[in-house]
């Protein structure tokens, strides 16, 4: 793809404002030309983004975007299964709404580090883009979750692009649900024979597009610079050395006593201090600025039939606490997978690494 103004979209709900706000902060930071079309799935977050007058941002309520077809199947989905429906709808509406040339979709939890136009630039004359999980061994789940993940994924204004693309949606009306059925899984399995099934894919090579907890265990992590975000990964196996384009913070979950889970993936210790505590930190500092334009803008903390929400950009929730949930975080901590911290020790980490800086 020749050099020329990027086009994102992604969705998100108050309750993710924070991990969706700061991906758009480190597209910014890395991105000379790019516009953002982000889709609000509810109300405040709607007027809290509108409030921003982001700069390359467009900001979509959902009474622009859904149709007759997407409204059709919402009451037969879950929050989380209904975005995942929504999805290649998102693709679509940005390319016929906008005329736009192409459009990726991102998901909200990303963080660039560098700018990805690297990323379409291997493009070259194919119309679609997706990119690999490409998981560590002991976390294989192609066969259940899919080959392919959807967090980064474009389609060119042609037919190649627009045929694959209409398939998709077709496919995920039909049925987009967080279970393995029939070969189908939530959006992604769909993605799993694209190579073959259509023209002009490509699959993503650069090693730097898709790093996420299921594939870091692959690399040894090292601090570049002393620049915030500076970073390098080696391959074990093969020495390769790259830099990261992002990184994809999938399973993030807040809890309401004051801890955050990391998910349940062996994480190593430079992987802790160089990835994930720069990111929470920027989430925190993200949170604040948030709640002080909320409290100045004086937003009803209600949805509609006046239920209380008590409202959290970082989507906090109570820490599970049966007793399965704590034999099952027994058995995590023996296998040393527990990665349930409070946030307070990153934001720690954060203050120390600032007196620290060369």
């Amino acid at each position: 793809m020749e050099k020329q103004t990027l086009y994102f979209c992604t969705l998100f709900d108050s309750h993710y404002l924070t991990r969706g706000l700061v991906m758009y902060e480190s597209l910014k930071a890395c991105c000379k030309d790019f516009h953002l079309y982000i889709f609000s799935f509810d109300d405040r977050s709607f007027q809290l983004l509108k409030s921003f007058n982001l700069p390359h941002v467009t900001v979509i309520s959902l009474s622009e975007f859904e149709d007759e077809d997407l409204l059709r199947v919402k009451p037969t989905r879950s929050r989380a299964e209904y975005c995942w429906t929504c999805t290649p709808s998102t693709i679509l509406y940005c390319l016929e709404q906008f005329h736009l040339p192409h459009c990726t979709y991102i998901d909200a939890d990303l963080y660039f580090y560098q700018d990805p136009s690297i990323l379409l630039e291997e493009m070259g004359e194919h119309s679609i883009l997706i990119t690999e999980h490409r998981y560590s061994p002991q976390y294989e789940k192609s066969a259940k979750a899919g080959k392919y993940c959807v967090q980064f994924i474009t389609f060119k204004q042609d037919e190649y692009g627009i045929k694959a693309l209409k398939w998709w949606r077709e496919r995920c009306l039909e049925w987009c649900y967080a279970r393995l059925e029939d070969g189908k899984f939530g959006d992604q399995k769909y993605l799993d024979d694209w190579p073959e099934r259509f023209e002009k894919v490509w699959v993503l090579q650069h090693p730097g597009g898709g790093l996420a907890p299921w594939n870091i265990q692959q690399y040894e992590v090292e601090q570049k610079t002393c620049l915030p975000d500076s970073w390098i990964c080696r391959n074990y196996r093969t020495g390769e050395v790259f830099e990261p384009v992002f990184y994809h913070f999938h399973y993030l979950r807040y809890y309401t006593d004051g801890r955050i889970e990391l998910g349940r993936r062996k994480l190593s210790k430079q992987v802790l201090r160089l990835i994930y505590t720069p990111y929470i930190c920027k989430l925190e500092n993200m949170k604040q600025n948030l709640m002080k334009t909320y409290t100045y803008l004086n937003l009803p903390d209600r949805q509609a039939g006046g239920r209380e929400l008590g409202f959290d950009p970082n989507g906090s929730s109570p820490a599970p606490n049966s007793i399965k949930h704590k034999l099952v975080n027994l058995y995590r901590k023996i296998k040393g997978v527990y990665h349930v911290y409070p946030v307070q020790k990153f934001l720690a980490a954060c203050r120390l690494a600032d007196l620290e800086k060369c």
